[in-house]
């Protein structure tokens, strides 16, 4: 069992940066691969990124590439989404989640974190 808590959401203009972080609980955080999640208003929730267990293999969606950089620390059981250049379309609430074994889809994943909100405007 694993409980995933995010932080670090906000209100950013356009252009700025922000970074998440998810703090997960449990002693086998590196057991697994961590993603990151994001459902705008009337909207799917979607992919955004995912790092596997030791943080060399990454994914990232298409529209965050060379913006958005996720990374982990196993240590302390914690996986950060840095957040640059912001748009105004990446406004959504941002999740974290576990799962064991790295991908894209998020009915994959096993755990869940309750979400921040992002809110990019000027």
């Amino acid at each position: 069992q694993v409980q995933l808590v995010e932080s670090g959401g906000g209100l950013e203009q356009p252009g700025g940066s922000l970074t998440l972080s998810c703090a997960a609980s449990g002693r086998t955080f590196s057991s697994y691969a961590m993603g990151w999640f994001r459902q705008a208003p009337g909207k799917e929730r979607e992919f955004v990124a995912a790092t596997g267990r030791y943080d060399i293999v990454k994914y990232y969606e298409d529209s965050v590439k060379g913006r958005f950089t996720i990374s982990r620390d196993n240590a302390k059981n914690t996986v950060y989404l840095q957040m640059n250049s912001l748009k105004p379309e990446d406004t959504a609430v941002y999740y974290c989640a576990a799962r064991v074994g790295i991908s894209k889809n998020p009915s994959q994943y096993n755990y869940w974190g309750q979400g921040t909100q992002v809110t990019v405007s000027s």
